[in-house]
């Protein structure tokens, strides 16, 4: 069995070469302090502003208290009118990439905003788009790559959030964070760092269980392929035709899950018996093709991707695609008449993910581009994200194992149920990668319109405990401080929108793609300094976790399941 052999993807887009080193690109310049723009959808007015952050927020070096100027947005539309404020602030705590891509992409935090009359913020994180410490430099050493940590992120939020309330006379302001995939961990964490920063998290998509031997090392790509192995019987539940119970027993779509599995080794083939050229013309490469892995790759994200981004509607979040861009591929696949070649099929299908649009005449299948600045990701995949991940021989993808040490050459969860009456689990069978945040639509299903006001009671529940507690100060050392994280997708978990109605909450939103086969468990060191719970989340169908909330007192989780960004 290969090292390794799996794609090391990113938490949300940067697919890596052949090598999986992931190559750095010049960063943009810093433009002017302040600039007002619009989204490229037109939905999100908002003014960019930089702060002057510093470069090091926990050590007494010379060169600690060097300042760069970190990138955020405001939108104050809804916001009450001052001059002082007390209306809540909500936060978006800025992922591996351009901060204006996560505006564009987390419309629910404009949606709700009329509701709480709330000012939204989102920061960009520190080394990305217009937020690097050293400009074009930023990427070249280690001696400079150093200064970009989570820890370091963390800290720059807690500072500019602090600063902005003080300046912009709102220490009354609640404040909530959001975060999805890696900037879901950030804000799970947030709230468990910076307490007094913010009431609450809502977490989406955010793989926090995914290190060491928490979850199952194969979760992710196991469910991944569960998703095309059981496309019909998915969208047979999807428009209400069965329960979602029996989806883990069909395989009605086994025939698009098996042209994948099998197809990785007619690539092999082809290659080995001297098929460039082939594989050069068959793939409409517009160069010709130099590694065999650089289609194999090409193909692999393809298909991971659109697993991740698998919503009910149109979206161009990583790429344009349809509703169910799933089903689309397999329709694609299936589709074909008996005696075609896997490799003419499973490049139709991915088509399908890098041409929906139909502008490409040939791909650029060896040229890694970068359109949201992500090329920082590398640094932090190797240095602190560690999140160790194979392929088993339930996948679709070829069987891999992993080796710490052969990851180092190459460098040099989930919430499935409720597990306390204050750390719910929201459940969302048929979710995406963090569907919930995107904007609302009319064609939304109802689950996700569901899900989406469940949110917003407990954001509300946070709220409203702020204010009675800002009135009754005695109760402040009293009240447990509720926090949130959201996890999109569970094949099967019991519902708990009945228990929205309570005021102390975490929410735990489910999105589909992981697999949680067998028990797994892990203890940590109670948190908050309020005694030791003892949680254990068990789960042995398929699922995908997303998210921690809050953790009030100290807390023990045992828990199963698994995602990636």
């Amino acid at each position: 069995m290969a090292l390794a052999s799996c794609l090391l993807l990113p938490l949300l887009l940067l697919a890596t070469g052949a090598s999986g080193i992931v190559s750095s690109l010049p960063s943009a310049a810093v433009q002017s302090l302040v600039r007002k723009r619009k989204s490229s959808s037109g939905q999100l007015p908002f003014a960019a502003h930089f702060f002057p952050q510093q470069i090091d927020h926990f050590n007494f070096r010379p060169d600690s208290s060097r300042v760069f100027y970190q990138k955020y947005l405001l939108n104050a539309s809804f916001w009450d009118k001052g001059p002082s404020h007390s209306a809540p602030i909500f936060v978006y705590t800025g992922n591996e990439g351009n901060i204006e891509w996560f505006a564009e992409n987390t419309g629910f935090m404009l949606d709700i905003a009329p509701r709480f009359n709330a000012l939204l913020l989102f920061i960009e994180h520190r080394f990305y788009g217009d937020s690097k410490p050293f400009g074009k430099d930023s990427y070249k050493s280690a001696e400079t790559l150093g200064y970009l940590t989570s820890t370091q992120a963390l800290a720059d939020y807690a500072v500019l959030i602090r600063s902005l309330k003080q300046n912009l006379s709102a220490e009354a302001s609640p404040v909530v964070v959001f975060g999805g995939s890696y900037g879901g961990m950030l804000a799970a964490w947030f709230r468990l760092k910076y307490p007094h920063v913010a009431i609450g998290a809502l977490s989406s998509s955010a793989p926090i269980l995914q290190f060491d031997d928490i979850v199952p090392w194969s979760s992710f790509y196991d469910g991944v392929s569960q998703d095309y192995k059981e496309q019909f019987i998915i969208m047979q539940v999807r428009l209400g035709m069965t329960p979602y119970w029996a989806m883990s027993s069909t395989d009605e779509s086994a025939n698009c899950f098996e042209v994948i599995k099998e197809s990785w080794d007619q690539l092999m083939t082809t290659a080995a018996k001297g098929g460039m050229l082939q594989l050069t013309k068959k793939f409409k490469a517009c160069k010709t093709i130099q590694s065999v892995y650089s289609v194999r790759d090409w193909l692999w994200t393809a298909f991971t991707y659109t697993a991740m981004v698998d919503y009910p509607t149109p979206a161009n979040f990583l790429m344009p695609l349809p509703a169910y861009p799933v089903k689309e591929m397999c329709s694609i696949i299936d589709g074909f008449p008996t005696g075609v070649d896997k490799l003419t099929k499973v490049f139709s299908a991915a088509s399908l993910y890098y041409n929906y649009s139909g502008t490409h005449s040939c791909f650029d299948i060896e040229n890694d581009s970068d359109p949201h600045g992500l090329n920082g990701w590398g640094w932090q995949a190797c240095t602190e994200m560690v999140m160790p991940m194979t392929c088993s021989n339930e996948s679709m993808f070829p069987p891999s194992s992993y080796s710490y040490e052969a990851f180092e050459d190459q460098c040099k969860a989930k919430v499935l149920k409720n597990i306390s009456s204050s750390i719910i689990a929201l459940v969302a069978p048929l979710g995406a990668h963090h569907v919930d945040l995107r904007f609302a639509r009319k064609d939304d299903p109802n689950w996700v319109k569901e899900q989406r006001e469940a949110e917003i009671k407990i954001i509300q529940g946070w709220v409203d405990q702020y204010y009675r507690d800002s009135k009754e100060p005695s109760r402040q050392t009293q009240m447990p401080c509720p926090a949130a994280a959201v996890i999109n997708n569970s094949r099967r978990a019991s519902s708990v929108a009945a228990q929205a109605a309570s005021s102390e909450w975490e929410i735990v939103s489910l999105h589909p793609s992981a697999s949680a086969r067998g028990r797994r468990r892990t203890t940590g060191p109670g948190l908050g300094g309020g005694g030791a719970r003892k949680m254990m989340m068990e789960e042995h169908g398929r699922a995908m976790a997303i998210g921690l909330l809050s953790l009030t007192g100290g807390v023990e989780i045992s828990w199963t399941g698994s995602t990636e960004g």
